[in-house]
């Protein structure tokens, strides 16, 4: 069924942070700098123990100033109007009123998935929220940037919109057109990284298999008929599972839709400066296993051999840690001391460390 064209789609944000500290402000000022082109703001806060979401609460009433920093990638802006009306709930509490910026304050750290999810059922109760613009702490976004994502969102037949994300540390240089999945090993990388986006054309949506989760759109419909992100994964993977699962609904570019992203500020993913941490390595090749067991569990085989050959290479590099939780994250040997150590909190290990759910194909709707 073909949905008609929206003209006016409503634009809500959901950003997970976990001790975003740091970043967390630059991005809120970025998206407020942009005016009422975003409708409402959900920021899920993972049980940070840092002053995550005390430094929200004052940015938002307006006694934490944010100077935009000299090396920012972004022009000079206006500062946004504060306060910013913001309410704070729990995980499932219906707010009293209806507020621009909502946190919400998770017990547990549930994962990126689980973040995600959190603030997606709050959006979707509200009926002027078409679109639902997942976006990282540690990205910042240009004034012009929201608005095109309502331009290229009028019509609301596409499961997963996205544009261009650029190195923040190194703005003449892309990070992810989008991503493909490779058929042999599960193995996923981003079109045109490293490119310069001057001298780049963005690809078309039919090469793409997912959208980076850094910066991702996701229709009523993708919600409505498709459900919510698969929570086992915990970290990495979620949203090319999301992706896969789309069906008939296409995925679709934005070129205008441009984010500047530092990548890996929580978790130690690897970045365009540094490699990636043993942390980052086990849950990456441990959910690859998950993905291609769920939708191509013919090519096991060949994942196993890719997880060998990269531990390998790391570890004639002199990087025993990283190598060894890619053996264990390859192989299922459950997490590594140093990693499960981490991840202190039982309720919160308990979900790291779960097994996906039975059976491939679709986990059911949320």
């Amino acid at each position: 069924m073909t949905a008609s064209p929206n003209p006016s789609p409503g634009l809500g944000v959901v950003i997970v942070s976990y001790n975003s500290s740091d970043v967390i402000l630059e991005c809120l000022d970025s998206l407020a700098a942009a005016g009422d082109s975003v409708s409402r703001i959900v920021v899920v806060d993972n049980q940070s123990s840092d002053q995550t979401v005390a430094l929200i609460r004052a940015w938002a009433n307006g006694t934490q100033d944010y100077p935009q920093p000299a090396e920012s990638p972004l022009a000079r802006y206006a500062a946004p109007t504060k306060p910013v009306p913001l309410v704070e709930i729990a995980p499932g509490e219906l707010p009293a009123a209806s507020a621009r910026l909502t946190v919400i304050r998770s017990p547990v750290n549930r994962g990126f998935a689980g973040g995600v999810n959190l603030g997606l059922n709050e959006l979707r109760r509200d009926p002027a929220i078409d679109l639902f613009w997942v976006l990282n702490p540690d990205c910042v976004v240009p004034p012009e940037t929201p608005r095109a994502i309502l331009t290229a969102g009028t019509d609301p037949d596409f499961a997963l919109m996205g544009g261009r994300t650029i190195h923040y540390e190194q703005p003449e240089s892309i990070q992810s057109d989008g991503g493909r999945v490779s058929r042999l090993t599960g193995r996923c990388h981003s079109l045109n990284a490293g490119a310069r986006p001057g001298e780049t054309a963005m690809p078309t949506a039919d090469v793409l298999d997912f959208i980076s989760g850094a910066s991702m759109i996701a229709s009523r419909r993708m919600l409505e008929e498709v459900g919510l992100m698969a929570e086992e994964y915990f970290l990495y993977y979620e949203e090319v599972d999301w992706a896969r699962r789309r069906g008939p609904l296409p995925l679709r570019v934005a070129p205008e839709v441009v984010v500047y992203h530092r990548g890996g500020t929580a978790i130690g993913s690897g970045s365009i400066s540094r490699r990636a941490s043993p942390f980052a390595n086990y849950f990456n090749y441990r959910n690859r296993q998950w993905f291609v067991r769920r939708f191509m569990p013919d090519r096991m085989p060949l994942t196993w051999g890719l997880g060998l050959m990269k531990a390998l290479q790391l570890l004639l590099r002199g990087a025993p840690a990283e190598a060894w939780a890619i053996i264990a994250g390859t192989f299922g040997l459950g997490p590594p001391r140093a990693i499960r150590a981490r991840v202190s909190d039982p309720a919160t290990a308990g979900l790291a460390f779960s097994l996906p759910r039975p059976g491939p194909g679709k986990p059911p709707k949320s």
